[in-house]
């Protein structure tokens, strides 16, 4: 009887630790819970240790940490008839415990199929080079489509990437030929490019190297012309100082001296090979002045000596008709500056030749 007795009471003992403990609930730190008794909402509980009517309690445990959803990939029809297969990933995160439990059955679920149906519904609106080149688009509108429809839910939609975008086999030949065809568009087009550069930068070269030999030929032209203008002038010069300083002897000579130089001329005449002599002034006279030097004549006149004074009365001033003789050190001058001139041309010809080379294509 006894026996009976103790084993009575440590079933109800135990019967009374399962009763209190299933009033015992511990909330994780990443967790909310619904308290829900006899059919009817309570609270939300929090983390931590909490304490409800046993027996008579449901409590659903809801995480709140973000969960990742891997929306099955799926052929879509763009707006350009192309087919294309395209996946995507969702990450969730439940913000009201209390909706996600009530207001939906499986909001896991119902969030990926929501987002396979919308994002082939923008797919579908759009060509597949808009696709290919606007994923962050399509990113940020898939978001706001099942941020905004998933609220109600108490679900919040953290972001949305499209994982995958893969174009039927058909379209990728095409769209491989397509960027062959244009690769080669724009090989050729830089190509003729280069040409038509070269062509005009050779084009170049050539009319100024023309205009530089054009130029070079006329400055030698010039400097030739001045170099024979200086000895002309030079000579001219030196022949007008000759003239003038046998004037300058000849005037003191009477007819006499003038009588033996023309026989000294004679003389020289005489001593050459020629068999025909031409002379410049009558034979006669040159024999009466001869013969009145010698005293044949019947009368010696005398002839007075012409000075410098009578010559300046008869032609004027001498250096107004000849022009001032340049000095040694003036010609010299002259020289020199037209020896820098010729070096500064050649240099710059030089420098223009190189800068036109180094232009050129290679």
């Amino acid at each position: 009887m006894e026996d009976w007795i103790y084993g009575l009471v440590i079933v109800i003992v135990v019967a009374l630790i399962a009763i209190v403990m299933s009033g015992v609930k511990i909330i994780q730190p990443y967790e909310q819970g619904v308290y829900m008794r006899l059919g009817k909402f309570i609270r939300v509980l929090n983390q931590g240790l909490n304490f409800v009517v046993p027996l008579i309690n449901v409590v659903v445990k809801i995480d709140l940490r973000t969960q990742v959803l891997d929306v099955p990939k799926q052929e879509v029809i763009t707006k350009d008839n192309s087919p294309v297969g395209v996946d995507a990933i969702v990450y969730i995160k439940v913000t009201d415990p209390r909706n996600a439990f009530f207001e939906i059955v499986d909001y896991r679920f119902a969030t990926m199929n929501l987002a396979q149906t919308t994002l082939r519904s923008i797919v579908g609106e759009m060509e597949l080079d808009e696709i290919l080149s606007n994923r962050e688009r399509i990113n940020t509108q898939l978001r706001d489509i099942l941020d905004e429809n998933t609220d109600k839910w108490g679900v919040k939609v953290e972001s949305v990437e499209i994982r995958e975008v893969d174009p039927a086999k058909k379209v990728k030949d095409s769209m491989e030929e397509q960027t062959s065809a244009e690769r080669r568009r724009r090989a050729a087009i830089l190509q003729a490019d280069g040409l038509k550069r070269a062509a005009i930068m050779e084009a170049e070269g050539k009319k100024k190297s023309r205009i530089l030999e054009a130029e070079g030929l006329q400055q030698s032209m010039v400097l030739e012309a001045e170099g024979k203008k200086v000895a002309l002038i030079l000579e001219s010069q030196g022949e007008a100082q000759k003239l003038r300083i046998m004037s300058v002897g000849a005037a003191a000579l009477d007819s006499k001296a003038l009588s033996v130089l023309q026989m000294e001329t004679m003389k020289s005449v005489g001593k050459g090979q020629a068999t025909k002599i031409f002379f410049p002034m009558e034979v006669t006279r040159l024999m009466e002045g001869i013969s009145e030097y010698v005293g044949s004549a019947k009368n010696v006149p005398d002839r007075q000596v012409s000075t410098m004074k009578d010559m300046e009365k008869m032609f004027g001033d001498v250096d107004d008709i000849l022009g001032p003789i340049p000095k040694d050190t003036e010609i010299k001058e002259r020289l020199e500056r037209a020896d820098k001139i010729a070096a500064a041309e050649v240099a710059e010809t030089a420098d223009l030749a190189n800068t036109i080379s180094k232009a050129q294509p290679k």
